[in-house]
């Protein structure tokens, strides 16, 4: 990067208050894209701890009736519960860490914490897959009785305390991808005890103590297939993969479009965290610098469409010396 006097760098960063999430849904005003702005409470320490301690304790007590009532469908359901209170925990790590401020060592805080708790968790769901398939194909082969009533009542319970952790996170679910995380595990686990509580009255009925067996191993692929999303957008984010919902086109047609910009180059956007972007850019602009207000609106209006809330653009005068970024392949 080049650095002369005609050179202006320009930083706008809107001061989010860190105890707000924020969430970017995509819109169309006017025909042109947008993204609105919905903020989460302020914090959900509170949520986090009665949620954790619910499923924990819901755990416990489905590995011990799954043990007692020979159910691999309980114990498959305790393992992914299990996996949800690790995430919960990394999840509110993560949100604590990243209201903590800059540093000298940390330049931009902890923020990007919430990404490694969401690879993370992607993580602790894939192992938990593998495990359930691996007992569930066993007791496929070799089946064993099942107390069919004690297991529907467990995972009745599980319904009820999956059902309200979730409702715990509905009002943050739009505002932040790991609160969105929690709470679709969440429901999504309430649908899964209502399986494995179908699962045992048939067997009830029937006696085929396979369907247990059968029942864990769809567990197994339904959580695979939420993970495996899971896995992708938080490897993407790590890899400072533009967020979902940020279409560059549109941001560098804002940017070259702006009055006295003959050309951009180096635009880099990327994720600061799970809900926050930032951008960089240079613009060549012969006419000379435009002014801090006119860079202001170019950054409110990137806020404002596209949820980039961390803009920096260096602004360039002289068309005749050659920027060593500008070439697309140079980073």
């Amino acid at each position: 990067m080049r650095h002369d006097h005609h050179d202006r760098h320009f930083h706008h960063d809107h001061d989010h208050d860190h105890d707000h999430d924020h969430g970017h849904g995509l819109g169309r005003h006017g025909g042109a894209s947008t993204r609105s702005h919905s903020h989460a409470p302020k914090d959900f320490g509170l949520a986090f701890a009665i949620g954790i301690s619910l499923n924990l304790g819901f755990v416990a007590v489905e590995a011990v009736y799954g043990f007692l009532a020979h159910s691999m469908a309980l114990l498959a359901d305790a393992g992914h519960n299990l996996g949800d209170v690790f995430g919960l925990v990394m999840a509110w790590v993560a949100a604590t860490l990243a209201r903590r401020p800059p540093s000298a060592r940390y330049t931009y805080g902890l923020r990007r914490g919430t990404i490694v708790a969401a690879l993370g968790n992607a993580v602790l769901l894939l192992v938990s897959v593998g495990a359930i398939a691996v007992e569930g194909v066993r007791r496929l082969l070799e089946p064993a009785p099942v107390a069919g009533a004690t297991v529907m009542v467990v995972a009745g319970i599980g319904i009820v305390l999956n059902g309200a952790t979730a409702w715990l996170f509905a009002s943050g679910r739009n505002g932040d991808v790991n609160l969105r995380a929690a709470f679709l595990h969440m429901a999504y686990d309430a649908l899964v005890s209502a399986g494995v509580v179908v699962a045992a009255g048939v067997i009830l009925l029937t006696g085929w103590v396979r369907l247990d067996a059968l029942v864990s191993l769809a567990i197994a692929g339904v959580i695979l297939a939420g993970t495996w999303s899971l896995l992708r957008d938080s490897l993407g984010l790590s890899m400072d993969a533009v967020p979902q919902g940020v279409p560059m086109d549109e941001v560098k047609g804002i940017l070259a479009q702006q009055p006295g910009v003959k050309s951009i180059h180096d635009l880099h956007v990327w994720p600061m965290s799970t809900t926050e972007t930032a951008l960089t850019c240079h613009c060549l602009m012969p006419a000379g610098h435009p002014g801090d207000q006119v860079l202001a609106e170019i950054a409110d209006e990137l806020r404002e469409r596209f949820g980039i809330g961390h803009v920096t653009i260096q602004v360039e005068v002289d068309e005749h010396v050659a920027c060593a970024l500008e070439p697309d392949h140079v980073v």
